[in-house]
């Protein structure tokens, strides 16, 4: 498993409570519906690309390569965005990735 962030690390330790509400919220949507983690992980990434979010793909990038994603899977996820979101966004989003991709220890 990869190195939580710093900065999230010190909003939980900050903000305990509101941390802890967040990953309620989270887990319950999780089990909410019938996508299993994995389906869930691709989700999110484009969720995230979409989004335009730098730190929000890194973060998806990581969790899925927690869960053993490929990073063929994780880049082919995010190549699909192109046509929803457009090129630049695209390739914003998948050199998020590759900054986790080439250097596992972020």
């Amino acid at each position: 498993m990869r190195q939580i962030p710093l900065r999230f690390q010190e909003f939980t330790k900050t903000y305990s409570k509101v941390a802890a509400a967040y990953e309620q919220l989270a887990g319950e949507c999780h089990r909410l519906g019938p996508l299993n983690e994995r389906e869930r992980a691709l989700v999110k990434l484009g969720i995230a690309a979409g989004s335009n979010m730098e730190g929000s793909v890194h973060s998806q990038v990581r969790k899925g390569l927690d869960i053993g994603m490929q990073h063929d899977e994780i880049r082919h996820a995010i190549i699909l965005s192109m046509t929803a979101i457009g090129f630049p966004k695209m390739m914003a989003a998948l050199t998020w990735a590759e900054d986790i991709l080439t250097d596992p220890s972020k």
